[in-house]
């Protein structure tokens, strides 16, 4: 009988825009039957009385993902904001503290995958991916696109790309995952639950 993979969605969502991403990828690789996937979120790093000043709401209720929350699952998920077209000090804070697992080897040919949240249509849906990739190959992580799965056409603003999934939350982060972007989500944990799952079995299954 085939193994369900165990997959981890590690996101860092300030005003969860993220957040609302990662549950539509969760019920993507969900409704796989190959797979399940719990949420975490990386420890925050900025003081209660900036996120006040900054009106951030209260963080999701979710696990705090450790470097172990790395090794005992199959296939991790990565939800990242940008800044700046680069990933937030809280993520580059987590990817820091991965140093013991580059130095073992541990997660070499694990499947790892990217979705991101921007300002803007042009704020890095995918220069957000690329500043990523250069820690999944250090630890030895396999990625996994969206590819041809990104949304396409100019019938209206849309977030992501072929590097993953993506929304545009506007520069006050008032606009809110439209339904064209959820379900881009949603597909990607679809695929990325079959790849794992595939990677778990043997490439036989499915």
């Amino acid at each position: 009988m085939a193994q369900k993979a165990k997959i981890a969605i590690i996101i860092y969502s300030l005003y969860h825009h993220v957040y609302t991403l990662a549950k539509s990828v969760k019920a993507g690789i969900d409704a796989t039957g190959h797979a399940e996937a719990t949420i975490f979120r990386v420890a925050e790093t900025l003081p209660a009385e900036v996120l006040t000043k900054m009106h951030a709401p209260p963080a999701p209720e979710l696990p705090i993902a450790t470097p172990e929350t790395l090794t005992s699952h199959d296939g991790i998920v990565f939800g990242i904001p940008t800044r700046f077209g680069m990933l937030p000090a809280q993520v580059k804070a987590f990817f820091d503290s991965t140093g013991q697992l580059w130095m073992q080897g541990a997660l070499q040919g694990k499947p790892a995958s990217i979705f991101v949240s921007t300002a803007t249509q042009h704020g890095g849906h995918e220069t957000t991916a690329l500043a990523t990739l250069p820690y999944f190959a250090h630890l030895g992580l396999i990625y996994v696109p969206l590819g041809a799965l990104a949304p396409n056409g100019i019938d209206e603003m849309t977030g992501g790309s072929p590097w993953g999934a993506g929304t545009i939350a506007g520069g006050d982060g008032s606009r809110q995952p439209s339904a064209k972007e959820l379900e881009t989500a949603t597909a990607q944990g679809k695929h990325f639950a079959t790849v794992t799952a595939k990677l778990v079995n043997g490439a036989a299954l499915l």
